[in-house]
């Protein structure tokens, strides 16, 4: 084991993979020489060589159509969209391409193919550098979707991703990148060498696709929910001295609908949490499911706490992030129900 930052763990397995696998290719913006804006590929190029890991031009219709012909001819690219933000000119090379070869070919060919994207606000970045599009993807029918939250799962479910047949978004909130975030801004940053779950395997190993953790025991409300808002939640837990229990989805979708459900069922009570804005968020997804299966189990209404239903703002960013004291609040009110 070694101690890694989500970075460290993120460039581990890709170095992992393209050392086992010689059709494993790495590119996008600045990834090669530069080693990327956050440096999660620093190093690869010089080890692996320029035909390997490269950089391309600003283009993300252009990296991502790129990444669905390599995939078709055989390769496994990892492909960097520098931030999330930024995914927009590719929408119709991940939507109307990667989501539907096997099905248009009838299985002849598959995008196996993994999009790298930071996502995520509480770095200052403003409106387009600070956006979780999470369920713009979710929506799209031939996607996996995934978001670690420490650099245990980072590796294990990057991994994962690069070894799929399917095209994988995987979105890494770039907020835990060097540690993990419980929300309060004002405090000192916490390194990753603080926590248990920076300690990494360095070789290969997996962590499955489609499943969930339980992050937190408890057994007063369970509380679904991942990424960054997984350590606000158990910031607001400790803070509440609930007794939560929240489980981190890590695989957004396919989700892992039985963790979902049999914690619900044992709790009785649910609050939902991500920094996505509201209306049409995951969330509202999360809560019908919750409904529909848990509802004769359920003792209140089910609480939601995201961003808001406006641009990630700058100068007012800490009103928008949902942190610990919004979790709180829902946390009692789904307690007082």
């Amino acid at each position: 084991m070694a101690l890694m930052t989500m970075i460290q763990a993120l460039r581990s397995a890709m170095d992992v993979m393209l050392e086992r696998d010689p059709n494993v290719v790495v590119f996008g913006q600045d990834v090669g020489y530069f080693g990327g804006v956050f440096r999660c590929t620093e190093g690869l190029q010089a080890k692996h060589g320029s035909a390997r890991v490269f950089d391309t031009p600003i283009s993300e219709g252009g990296i991502v159509g790129a990444a669905v012909g390599m995939g078709a001819y055989g390769l496994r690219p990892v492909a960097e969209i520098q931030f999330a933000d930024y995914f927009y000119p590719a929408s119709d090379q991940i939507v109307s391409e990667a989501a539907r070869l096997r099905y248009r070919s009838v299985g002849d060919f598959t995008a196996p193919i993994t999009i790298r994207m930071p996502c995520g606000g509480g770095i200052y970045g403003g409106q387009t550098h600070s956006q979780s599009p999470e369920a713009l993807f979710t929506h799209v029918c031939g996607l996996r979707t995934l978001m670690p939250s420490n650099p245990y799962d980072a590796k294990g479910l990057l991994i994962s991703a690069i070894e799929c047949d399917d095209p994988v978004i995987f979105l890494e909130p770039k907020r835990l990148y060097n540690g993990p975030f419980d929300g309060h801004h004002d405090r000192p940053v916490v390194p990753w060498t603080r926590h248990a779950l920076a300690e990494v395997p360095e070789g290969h190993y997996r962590v499955p696709l489609e499943s969930a953790t339980v992050f937190r025991a408890g057994q007063a409300l369970t509380v679904l929910t991942y990424g960054t808002m997984v350590f606000v939640s158990e910031a607001a837990a400790n803070e509440t001295g609930i007794d939560a229990e929240i489980i981190d989805l890590r695989s957004l979708w396919p989700l892992d609908l039985p963790a979902i459900v049999n914690s619900v069922k044992k709790t009785g009570r649910c609050v939902i949490v991500h920094e996505a804005t509201r209306t049409c968020g995951l969330g509202a997804e999360l809560a019908s499911l919750v409904q529909e299966h848990c509802f004769y189990h359920l003792e209140a209404p089910i609480e939601r706490v995201t961003g808001w239903d406006t641009p990630y703002p700058h100068a007012l960013e800490w009103d928008y992030f949902p942190g610990p004291a919004r979790v709180a609040a829902a946390l009692q009110r789904a307690m007082e129900a």
